[in-house]
């Protein structure tokens, strides 16, 4: 499939002026620039002898979810045997979590909710990033046969050497690091047959507040096996070398990219940039991208953000009254202090540490249980027992983060730091307070 692409009136008109010039001026050169991928390819099997184009697409637009359309409908629809694409494109605030993570537990939601942050659940694996105007983003697609994120990624490391005589390296994860450690990208990548592409972050000027706000990890009490992030300290470019600019940034790795052959790391300079398609401007519409309205649909949407989530649950440590708790041998009751006209735990009853704990499958509550916290159960078969569902009727409703506090609020209890049964002894199951 191929894709008529319109010449648009660009707001910038330093950064056109820069995309359409015949030749590229750069301040440096890589003549003492040594590369850790000398080889080229070294997992390609080259499917064509002809000619491989490349072609740079800058997204005119600055939504997270219709940018994630525009990035899948490329691997979906676009022909990339013998034509390789960079596509680069910027956000407004929000954070793009990996395909295979826990929303709850890899950003602030309330945060996210006071700040008009969005949230997104992109196609490839990895982890957690927030994205703004002063973060760049890079997709590189390749057929599958000829995918190589190292490639990639010196691509992006010789433009910031060519245009700022800014030495970065590639650690062994495969993030592009500043001054030996700290983390300027993040890297993932969506392998498929035929097409493939791999992308990452770079963090040119971000607000750090609102980062570390919006992907602060606070003790939720989440057990999941959803994929979690690595922290690493992260860098702006600019608090490296105060000149950078995105616009021309973004500019400097579009001819870095068309500069550089499609096999090798090969610097073809200006006659090579003359054989290729050059920079285009897009605007992912329906009229563009027949079908994207559909796939950006799909990426806004609960059941993709939320409801794809692997299952998990959620804790809570309650005081629990002994006077409210009855034990059978085939069932235990706990009751509400909220059923009998109390509203909160005299502090002079003796009561018992019990779990909430809030099953979520899909994003969806599927029981709420109370029991013994683990290490206060006893070889005592009564105390074995204590476990009870909590009648709800907000099982089979979507969760959100307010639900656990508003699950304690509604039962009357109080709830507790989970560390708590810590410091009880094992023998003191009933303590007073």
């Amino acid at each position: 499939m191929s894709i008529i692409v319109r010449k648009l009136t660009v707001p910038n008109r330093k950064l056109f002026a820069i995309l359409n010039s015949s030749s590229y001026n750069n301040n440096n050169t890589l003549n003492n620039f040594q590369s850790t991928l000398t080889n080229g390819y070294n997992n390609v099997n080259d499917i064509d002898n002809n000619k491989i184009n490349k072609t740079v697409l800058i997204s005119q637009s600055n939504d997270i979810y219709t940018n994630l359309a525009l990035e899948d409908w490329f691997y979906r629809n676009y022909d990339l045997k013998n034509n390789h694409l960079l596509l680069l494109w910027r956000n407004n605030p929000c954070v793009v979590i990996g395909r295979h993570q826990n929303p709850w537990n890899e950003s602030n939601s309330q945060a996210l909710e006071d700040n008009g942050i969005k949230l997104a659940r992109r196609n490839s694996g990895g982890g957690t990033v927030y994205h703004d105007a002063g973060n760049l983003n890079m997709s590189f697609f390749t057929p599958r046969e000829r995918y190589n994120r190292r490639y990639n990624l010196e691509i992006i490391v010789r433009a910031l050497y060519r245009e700022y005589g800014l030495s970065c390296n590639i650690n062994k994860r495969e993030d592009i690091v500043v001054n030996d450690n700290y983390k300027i990208s993040g890297t993932a990548a969506k392998l498929g047959r035929p097409n493939a592409y791999h992308h990452c972050t770079l963090l040119v000027d971000v607000n750090k507040t609102n980062l570390s706000l919006a992907l602060e990890k606070k003790e939720l009490g989440i057990i999941s096996k959803a994929t979690e992030s690595i922290r690493s300290p992260v860098r702006n470019l600019i608090d490296v070398h105060p000149h950078i600019r995105s616009d021309i940034l973004l500019s400097a790795i579009g001819w870095e990219y068309l500069r550089t052959d499609a096999r090798s790391l090969i610097d073809g300079g200006n006659d090579l940039v003359q054989q290729q398609k050059g920079f285009q401007m897009i605007n992912p519409t329906e009229e563009w991208f027949p079908g994207i309205n559909k796939l950006r649909d799909e990426f806004k949407s609960w059941e993709w953000n939320y409801g794809m989530c692997p299952k998990f649950t959620v804790s809570r440590l309650l005081k629990v009254p002994l006077t409210a708790i009855t034990s059978t041998k085939n069932s235990t009751t706990i009751s509400s202090p909220l059923s009998t006209g109390k509203s909160t735990l005299n502090t002079n009853e003796s009561y018992q540490l019990l779990n909430l704990t809030i099953h979520v499958n899909n994003g969806i509550i599927d029981d709420i249980k109370m029991s013994l916290p683990s290490n206060l159960i006893q070889d005592d078969e009564s105390n074995c027992n204590i476990e009870a569902s909590v009648i709800s009727d907000i099982r089979g409703t979507r969760y959100n983060h307010k639900v656990p506090d508003e699950i304690v609020r509604a039962l009357g209890y109080k709830s507790v730091p989970m560390d708590t049964a810590q410091n009880i002894h094992t023998n003191n199951v009933a303590a007073t307070q």
